[in-house]
């Protein structure tokens, strides 16, 4: 681990309250991310259940999966932006909870999407996250991520105008802890991204594809 200073800056639900539908339009189109929710949808049986986890204004994950027929459940750290998610997407349901405490649905989900939903906590925090979400995805069901990736702790940066502090694993280990909790990685892979707006720097994504034996 690079730091071992605790976590500092605002909660990641302090922060998104405040960003809302800003994130919506600075991360708009993001060509991983559709490409996995192609791969996904194309995985799925009608009506399969399907879990967002960081689902934000809704948009795209949530949209697009209700769209194709699938019974979606957001989870969202942000008041805010579950609040948002409701109006844009009422296909599906959405309600506040932290990944890090949430009680999933007995029998888990066909699918679980995590799009960039660990950056804000500790790195052993991210860690225990991704084995969390990979023990919520039913056999023969499958899992997409994205995230920034990188053996951070504890890293003060200053995003969307707000002091936050970010941790995150190296490609690699977000890799094995997923391997290590029973799934099938079938994809990884990295990009460049260049959010919307003046200023806005490029950042690597990983994006991971991974499935639970039937």
């Amino acid at each position: 681990m690079s730091d071992n200073s605790p976590p500092r800056g605002k909660s990641a639900a302090a922060v998104f309250d405040e960003v809302g539908a800003r994130y919506e339009e600075v991360f708009a189109d993001i060509p991983g991310q559709l490409a996995a929710l192609d791969w996904l949808t194309g995985r799925l049986a009608p009506g399969a259940r399907v879990l967002d986890v960081g689902s934000g204004t809704g948009r795209p994950t949530a949209e697009v999966l209700s769209r194709a027929g699938f019974d979606v459940t957001g989870i969202d750290v942000s008041g805010e932006m579950v609040r948002l998610a409701r109006r844009r997407v009422p296909a599906a349901s959405f309600e506040q909870a932290d990944v890090r405490s949430y009680a999933p649905a007995a029998g888990g989900y066909d699918a679980v999407c995590a799009f960039f939903p660990l950056l804000v906590m500790d790195q052993p925090e991210v860690a225990d996250s991704l084995a969390r979400m990979a023990s919520w995805v039913a056999p023969g069901g499958s899992f997409v991520m994205a995230t920034v990736p990188g053996d951070i702790r504890g890293l003060d940066i200053v995003w969307m105008g707000h002091e936050v502090s970010v941790s995150s694993l190296a490609a690699e280990d977000q890799v094995r802890v997923l391997e290590e909790a029973g799934l099938d990685v079938v994809h990884h892979d990295t990009a460049l991204y260049r959010p919307h707006g003046p200023g806005a720097e490029p950042e690597q994504h990983l994006y991971v594809h991974a499935r639970r034996p039937a």
